[in-house]
């Protein structure tokens, strides 16, 4: 007998497995919104925002700041808390702009204090606003939150 190498078997006498699911990629708001990002212009505006408040909850000597640096605490205007996290944490440097390797991504910005619900919280301020773009409002986020390699 011949091995089969897929792990979609069947048992009974329920329909044959594909091993694919019903689900649609990109139909969540996050995807739309990328997808709608990607399409429009940086000035577009008129879309209604929520307000976000970033702030640091995890004490000075906790060992995940060595990590990722945090910023204080950071405004932005964003769709979900979760898209308060990505605004803020498109803001720092990302490795493919700088001499430095990556922590354990393609990209450091998974690695970002604001994408760590254990250093940082989000805490909706304002609902509904159409006369903000998404972005920043209010706080600085640093840079130098990737060190470039050192040659010898």
């Amino acid at each position: 007998m011949e091995s089969d190498m897929s792990n979609v078997s069947r048992t009974g006498k329920e329909e044959i497995n594909n091993a694919t699911s019903q689900t649609t990629f990109g139909k969540s708001v996050e995807s739309q919104a990328q997808i709608q990002d990607a399409q429009a212009s940086p000035d577009a505006g008129g879309e209604m925002l929520n307000i976000y408040r970033l702030e640091p909850i995890a004490a000075p000597d906790d060992p995940r700041w060595d990590n990722s640096p945090g910023h204080g605490t950071v405004v932005v205007a964003a769709r979900t808390a979760g898209d308060a996290r990505i605004v803020a944490a498109a803001r720092e440097l990302d490795f493919m702009e700088v001499d430095a390797a990556p922590a354990e991504d393609v990209t450091t910005v998974n690695a970002s204090a604001f994408r760590d619900d254990k250093l940082y919280t989000v805490i909706e301020i304002e609902r509904h606003r159409g006369d903000v773009t998404r972005g920043i409002l209010d706080g600085a986020v640093a840079v130098d939150t990737i060190r470039p390699v050192q040659s010898d």
